[in-house]
C-alpha cells in the first residue's frame, strides 16, 4: 500500500485549490455542489444537473471547461434532434469513392447536454456508448472520444410538457446527480451587485490541463479503502435491495461508482483515506437517480432514509 499522501505535488495541489476558487467565484455561494462537480470529474464519471432554470447550470459547466482546459460543446436537446447530430456522420465523397465519417459535438472534452430530456429515447441513447466506453460506433466503424471525456447533462424536472423522462440505463451512466438549488440571500445580492457571469467566464483562466486531470485521476484511484470502510459501502448495497420501497436497487456497478467518488472526494478533502462521512457525502447524489421505487416513493428521500437505517461499523 503506498504512503503517498494525494496532492503530494504542491504545485497540483495549489492548482487544483486555484481550479475550485476560481468556479466558487462565478457560481456563488455553492462550494459543496462545486465540490460535487469536481468530484465527479477527477473520479471519471458523468454529471446530471437537475434543477429550475436560471441557476446557474450552464455556467458551473462552461466554469469547469475553462478551468481544467477542456474542450467545450453545447448541444441543445430538442425533440427533433438526431442521433447523428450528436455522433456525427458518414457522407459519401465522390472524389475518393468512399465514405468519410464527420465528427459531431460528441467529440470534445466537456459535452453540455442541455435538457437533455426533451430529446427523444432514440437520441438519448446516442449518449449511451460514448458515456459507457468512451467511443461511438458508426456504419459498423468504432471511433474513440477524446480523453478526458465529461457529459454534463442538465434538465428541469418542474417542466414536464415535451419532456422524454430518462430512462434507468440512460440514469446509470451518471454518477451523480446533483441540485444546484436558489442562492442564500447573501449569494443572491453579491450576484445582484457583482459582475455579469458572462463577463466572470470569459476572463477565466485554465488552472489545469488533461495531463493534470490525468494525474488527480490516478491519484483517486491510490485512495485507500480499508475493509471496515468497504463493509459499511457493502451494508448500504444490500440494504437498498432489501428495502421495501425499492423495486430495483442499488448495482454493483453503482457500488464501484460510489467508492470511486468517495475516494476523489477525500483527495479533494486532503485526505489519503475514505471515510464513512465521504461515503455518507456522496450517496445521496449517487443513488438516489439509481434506485426503483414503488408506490411514487422519492429516491431522495429513500436514499437518506438508507444512510439512517445503515450504521457505521
Amino acid at each position: 500500500m503506498s504512503a503517498i499522501t494525494p496532492l503530494h505535488d504542491e504545485s497540483l495541489r495549489t492548482r487544483l485549490e486555484a481550479a475550485m476558487a476560481q468556479v466558487n467565484r462565478v457560481l456563488l455561494g455553492k462550494p459543496r455542489q462545486v465540490k460535487l462537480a469536481f468530484a465527479c470529474l477527477l473520479a471519471g464519471g458523468h454529471l446530471l444537473l437537475e434543477d429550475v432554470p436560471g441557476v446557474g447550470k450552464t455556467t458551473l459547466a462552461h466554469a469547469l471547461a475553462a478551468s481544467f482546459a477542456l474542450d467545450f460543446q453545447r448541444v441543445q436537446f430538442t425533440s427533433d434532434l438526431l442521433p447523428s447530430d450528436i455522433i456525427g456522420v458518414s457522407v459519401y465523397e465522390r472524389e475518393t469513392g468512399q465514405f468519410r465519417f464527420h465528427p459531431g459535438p460528441i467529440f470534445t472534452g466537456l459535452l453540455l447536454a442541455d435538457e437533455i430530456n426533451r430529446a427523444t429515447p432514440k437520441t438519448q441513447s446516442a449518449l449511451l456508448e460514448s458515456m459507457a466506453e468512451g467511443q461511438v460506433t458508426v456504419d459498423g466503424q468504432t471511433h474513440t472520444l477524446p480523453q478526458p471525456f465529461f457529459v454534463v447533462a442538465t434538465q428541469n424536472p418542474l417542466d414536464l410538457a415535451g419532456t422524454f423522462p430518462l430512462p434507468d440505463s440512460q440514469l446509470d451512466r451518471f454518477m451523480l446527480r446533483v441540485s444546484l438549488d436558489y442562492p442564500d440571500a447573501a449569494a443572491e445580492r453579491a450576484l445582484l451587485t457583482g459582475s455579469n457571469r458572462r463577463d466572470l467566464l470569459a476572463q477565466l483562466t485554465p488552472q489545469l490541463d488533461a495531463a493534470a486531470l490525468a494525474e488527480l485521476s490516478r491519484q483517486v484511484q491510490s485512495v485507500t479503502a480499508s475493509s471496515a470502510l468497504l463493509d459499511y459501502l457493502q451494508a448500504l448495497l444490500a440494504a437498498s435491495r432489501r428495502h421495501a420501497d425499492v423495486r430495483v436497487g442499488l448495482s454493483p456497478r453503482a457500488g464501484l461508482a460510489l467508492l470511486s467518488a468517495a475516494r476523489a472526494w477525500a483527495l479533494l478533502s486532503g485526505r489519503s483515506h475514505v471515510l464513512p462521512e465521504d461515503i455518507q457525502a456522496l450517496f445521496v447524489p449517487l443513488a438516489a437517480h439509481r434506485l426503483v421505487t414503488t408506490r411514487g416513493a422519492s429516491g431522495d428521500s429513500l436514499a437518506r432514509s438508507l444512510l439512517a437505517d445503515v450504521a457505521v461499523g
